[in-house]
């Protein structure tokens, strides 16, 4: 239940592509907090990257859309859309400026020189990401700290994240976990787009990026004999050798029909899909996670610290190996009567852990302490 704030704030939310959400999930969590915030009586402001938004819209759920060109380049396009919102939102006083993706801090100088209070969801640890080169990495553990020297609080959606900080920066931070609704199956004839019935596949919906590992699924689904199919819903932006590989890799069972952003057919391929591949390694609370828990999945996770400590019991986990992988895949197929407990214990998980009002209550205890002071500006330490 979402109750009215006895003190309203004005609420400019920068650094993600936008809302409606369409793409990943940043969006989805501005767009699912912002519009409970609204709710409580806030004042919310998003800035949105004007090409992906065509129609320009103004207003989406009760918060008011800033629309902002970037460089639609690779490296640039995050990086010149935050520096232009930030241009932006110096001329109207915020009294909360949220700040996502670490990678953003950079640009945040001169919200600091105007005494703005700033918080920074720091995402994940994305200087581990192989797909950047040493000078990517340098600039994001730049950036790391320069989010904790302008940040007054920083927010971490894990454990692990937070550890990250307090141990290389000295900086604490506010946990606070992405969200996820629990949903069922309302329309399964979407599946028939892709020639799919309810259980006959496996599903895998995610970037293709080495460190989310859909190659490494499609090779362990190549080790099966089974009459399933493997769904990937994905791609990349830009054309890569690794989706190549992907490409040449997948045979007649493996499904690879790019991008889709319809939430109704991405909720009905989750509810009704046999098993869920999560490949992600790098990061903290991933949302693709909590989305496939939520919508009834059993889940088989790349078995790093932050899928462990969101999954927990509630599936299995592989090595970075095709043979584990293939494993852990074909013990579904062959104990299908033991799936459904593991299903009902993730989205119990979800409802109790994940659930989007607390969220958004946890965002709005933050901006509160943030407006009284609690959190000023901050001196790290230097980074070990």
């Amino acid at each position: 239940m979402i109750k009215k704030t006895d003190s309203p704030l004005s609420i400019a939310m920068i650094g993600t592509r936008g809302i409606p959400a369409r793409y990943g999930g940043f969006e989805t969590c501005v767009e699912e907090v912002g519009k409970r915030l609204v709710k409580m009586g806030h004042k919310v402001t998003v800035y949105c990257r004007s090409h992906y938004y065509p129609e320009r819209l103004r207003e989406a759920f009760g918060m008011r859309l800033v629309m902002v060109p970037c460089i639609r380049k690779k490296s640039l396009e995050t990086l010149s859309h935050t520096f232009l919102s930030v241009l932006h939102a110096s001329m109207f006083r915020h009294d909360i400026n949220m700040v996502f993706n670490a990678a953003n801090a950079p640009h945040l100088g001169l919200l600091r020189l105007l005494g703005r209070r700033i918080a920074v969801n720091t995402d994940g640890l994305e200087w581990k990401r192989s797909k950047w080169g040493w000078t990517g990495r340098i600039y994001y553990k730049f950036s790391e700290r320069t989010a904790c020297f302008f940040a007054n609080r920083l927010v971490s959606d894990s454990e692990g994240i937070h550890s990250h900080y307090l141990e290389c920066y000295g900086a604490d931070s506010t946990i606070i976990a992405y969200g996820a609704c629990c949903q069922t199956s309302k329309n399964p004839e979407h599946l028939q787009q892709y020639g799919l019935t309810p259980g006959s596949y496996f599903l895998q919906i995610t970037r293709f990026e080495p460190d989310n590992n859909p190659l490494l699924t499609v090779q362990a689904f190549n080790c099966l004999k089974t009459d399933k199919k493997l769904l990937l819903i994905g791609g990349a932006p830009f054309a890569s050798k690794y989706v190549q590989a992907i490409e040449r890799e997948s045979g007649e069972n493996v499904i690879l029909p790019g991008f889709n952003y319809d939430k109704n057919v991405l909720r009905n391929l989750w509810c009704n899909c046999h098993a869920y591949i999560h490949g992600n390694e790098v990061g903290g609370t991933n949302p693709a996670l909590l989305q496939a828990m939520a919508n009834g999945n059993y889940v088989i996770a790349r078995n790093v610290i932050f899928n462990r400590n969101v999954l927990t019991d509630c599936g299995r986990f592989y090595a970075k190996d095709k043979k584990d992988l293939a494993k852990a895949m074909q013990w579904t197929l062959d104990h299908p009567d033991l799936l459904d407990e593991g299903r009902k214990k993730a989205m119990q998980r979800i409802r109790t852990h994940y659930d989007w009002n607390q969220v958004a209550m946890k965002y709005d205890q933050l901006f509160q302490k943030l407006v009284r002071g609690d959190y000023p500006w901050p001196i790290p330490r230097r980074a070990q």
